[in-house]
């Protein structure tokens, strides 16, 4: 199966621009400081008011005199590591809680069902806003705890749904019936028929984490010191960039998201096309061939009736 979902054309794209953030993420910070020989910090007097990509600034710089590529290359490791961070964080809170609600039944499930349902009401991003006010200069790891303990929920009541559905069947009544354990059981036999859920799962809670933090960051909630995506739109924002024609500043930040969520969206729709055969490329392509091929038959060999009726 994993060499049928590499060779699915969409996997390829959105892993291929994944696997580019995530190194430039590990090697942006040397490459800026190694190779440009600059730093998001830095300020070039001589471009003061900013200046166009080109020459010593590929990306052009700030109204500051501030490298936009630098600020890209350190903001990236920012961004996308509390995308994966709260990603994880969510998506194991959602397969504990909803695996654990839907395969005990009775009072647990009836409790853990309600506290879903309270996480599913609350509106996100406002208590998000307001625990990220009030905790100033948050670093990555609590944005990231802050993102991922409030977005679980939505996936929860369909990894609850799949339990409910898998602690009926016949293997793991005639486990328990044998005495296996039902941690030994929900390991071993019911968490792999759960991965073609957890796998989009996860993938859209990384392009919803670096979403939520660049939000947060554009609204000024973070540590200002920390270049991010988010906080170079909120500068370019709040520096006019837009009606004074700098639009090298929120530009690469804004498609780097736009690229993020394009990317996640490739991946799940290879995985769709893995794990249901009727959305399958291959398959689809196949069939079309067939009715092609079906009509010229038909075209070429009318049937009686048809002769009949002519």
């Amino acid at each position: 199966m994993v060499k049928r979902f590499l060779g699915v054309g969409k996997v390829q794209v959105g892993l291929a621009i994944m696997l580019f953030f995530i190194l430039v993420a590990i090697l942006g910070q040397p490459f800026c400081t190694h190779v440009l020989h600059t730093s998001p910090y830095q300020v070039d007097y001589m471009t003061l008011g900013g200046t166009a990509p080109g020459g010593k600034h590929w990306l052009g710089t700030t109204s500051a005199g501030q490298d936009v590529l630098a600020w890209m290359l350190y903001g990236t490791r920012n961004s996308v590591v509390v995308g994966l961070a709260s990603a994880v964080i969510g998506t194991v809170l959602t397969v504990v809680i909803g695996t654990w609600a839907g395969f005990s039944g009775g009072w647990i499930d009836r409790f853990l069902d309600g506290f879903i349902l309270v996480f599913a009401s609350i509106p996100t991003f406002a208590i998000l806003f307001m625990i990220a006010g009030v905790m100033q200069n948050a670093g990555w790891l609590l944005v990231s705890l802050v993102i991922g303990c409030f977005e679980w929920s939505g996936g929860a009541r369909q990894i609850r749904a799949q339990a409910m559905s898998l602690r009926g069947r016949d293997f793991t009544t005639a486990l328990r019936t044998i005495g296996e354990s039902q941690s030994h059981i929900v390991l071993s036999e019911v968490m792999p028929h759960l991965l073609g859920l957890i796998s989009p799962m996860f993938l859209r809670l990384i392009a919803a984490g670096v979403n939520m933090q660049a939000s947060l960051a554009f609204l000024g909630i973070g540590d200002p010191s920390m270049p991010s995506w988010g906080l170079m739109i909120n500068w370019a924002m709040t520096q006019n960039a837009l009606f004074r024609g700098l639009w090298w500043w929120f530009i690469p930040p804004g498609l780097a998201l736009a690229l993020i969520g394009f990317a996640t969206t490739m991946i799940n729709f290879g995985l769709d096309e893995v794990t249901n055969p009727t959305l399958s490329t291959k398959r689809m392509n196949l069939m079309r061939k067939f009715e092609k091929a079906k009509k010229l038959a038909a075209a070429k060999h009318p049937t009686h009736a048809e002769e009949t009726a002519a």
